[in-house]
């Protein structure tokens, strides 16, 4: 891999025996590792470390998880919020390990249609609840650092399983916890 960012530094016209570009691959080659380290990590050990018997059946939600991925397409960092919900039935998980499971796919090369659909199903299978909620809101630094130059823009996608998907109740009690700021 720092051979291969060698090659990219030439490629561009930069001088790859320059001061401040001497350490430059190794740098590169450990922020990658750490950025893809999903790879590495399984969503259901995460959960599975952390599952508790419960008599709650409300929603449980956890909104405004940061997380920073790459496009798969250019290679070009995707920065954005995740908002999870689920209604337990008779299992809920240590709050820790929400965002713990938005990191494992995060840390992949990644386009958010897939990075929303993965957080879902991943909280589905492992908790088995009555129904889970997924938001993702975020921007993608290859619309706005080159293509369209369309700076700020957000896209949003969501995932639905569930009590979210079958019961519009559920669902909008969902979006309006998420589209408020209990916290701020």
């Amino acid at each position: 891999m720092e051979n291969a960012v060698k090659e990219i530094l030439e490629h561009i016209g930069e001088d790859i025996t320059r001061e401040g570009l001497i350490d430059t691959p190794k740098r590169v080659r450990k922020a990658w590792e750490f950025m893809c380290g999903g790879y590495n990590q399984n969503a259901h050990e995460i959960i599975n470390q952390a599952l508790f018997t419960t008599t709650n059946d409300e929603m449980v939600v956890v909104k405004d998880i940061e997380f920073y991925s790459m496009c798969e397409h250019h290679m070009l960092p995707i920065i954005g919020k995740v908002h999870v919900a689920y209604i337990p039935d008779g299992k809920v998980v240590g709050l820790s390990k929400i965002p713990r499971v938005v990191d494992v796919f995060a840390r992949r090369l990644q386009i958010q249609e897939q990075l929303t659909e993965q957080i879902c199903d991943a909280i589905n299978e492992a908790i088995k609840p009555k129904g889970v909620a997924v938001v993702v809101d975020a921007r993608h630094m290859c619309m706005e650092m080159r293509g369209v130059e369309k700076i700020c823009s957000t896209t949003v996608t969501s995932a639905l399983r569930g009590l979210f998907k079958k019961d519009k109740k559920t669902k909008d009690e969902f979006l309006s916890i998420i589209s408020s700021s209990f916290h701020k």
